[in-house]
């Protein structure tokens, strides 16, 4: 079953004295489940595709489909429920909030579905627990590495079991160690079920990916398969070894 349909997707960014089209007719199945890694050159429209997909913008034309309710065409406050109850965001910079513990920034999402004070607590909590930082929860984010701070940003990004999760560059600001931990953290993720999208420059980050879709000049130019993954968390071990 197709998790992400889009059907000649265009978006053009329009200037005072010209236009800029970023997708030129995007045509692409995502299916529940998959791993799959954006990559492209700067300017390639990897980022506006992610922008789409995650209801941050709305195309010019053509049709989006999220687990079969059809988005294109709707602004605003709709696109903003849409984000909110289906799709988890995990950016570079982590985007945490600085004088905010981890359990409260992993809360916030929660926030705007109203949920209960308490329920909030227990789903920030067990989330937290999931990523292997229940012992942080009242940390905040300049008392945690950079690793650590990328995993509450994960776990903010499922506190609302969403059913897509966004990452955007998400190891860009990681060391290799932490990287492979983080990529880890995503791999166990999808295998118990979840669908990830990756927007990565860096082809060693998306050799963890299932699929690997290559974007130039609004158009996508390959779209693979990837028969065996690397797996994050045997690297690491391998890399553990040579640093002992």
């Amino acid at each position: 079953m197709s998790l992400i349909v889009t059907r000649d997707i265009v978006k053009e960014y329009r200037m005072e004295s010209y236009s800029v089209t970023a997708l030129r007719g995007v045509s692409l199945d995502i299916a529940a489940g998959e791993f799959v890694a954006v990559m492209g050159p700067s300017g390639s429209g990897k980022s506006t595709f992610m922008n789409l997909l995650g209801c941050l913008d709305s195309p010019t034309s053509g049709e989006y489909f999220l687990a079969g309710e059809r988005l294109s065409g709707l602004e605003g406050d709709a696109l903003a429920a849409i984000r909110n109850r289906g799709i988890g965001f995990v950016f570079q910079n982590f985007n945490l909030l600085p004088r905010t513990t981890a359990v409260e920034n992993v809360e916030l999402p929660l926030l705007y579905s109203r949920c209960p004070k308490q329920e909030r607590r227990q789903r920030a909590l067990a989330r937290l627990a999931q990523v292997g930082l229940a012992d942080r929860a009242g940390h905040h984010p300049q008392q945690l590495s950079g690793g650590q701070q990328q995993r509450v940003a994960i776990a903010r990004a499922l506190v609302n079991n969403p059913v897509l999760i966004l990452a955007d560059e998400p190891t860009g600001a990681l060391d290799t160690h932490t990287s492979f931990e983080l990529m880890g953290a995503l791999q166990q993720l999808n295998r118990e079920g979840l669908t990830v999208v990756l927007v990565t420059h860096e082809r060693d980050i998306a050799s963890f990916a299932s699929r690997i879709i290559h974007f130039r000049d609004g158009h996508v130019l390959d779209d693979q398969r990837v028969a065996q993954p690397a797996d994050a968390h045997a690297m690491l071990r391998e890399l553990e070894k040579e640093a002992a």
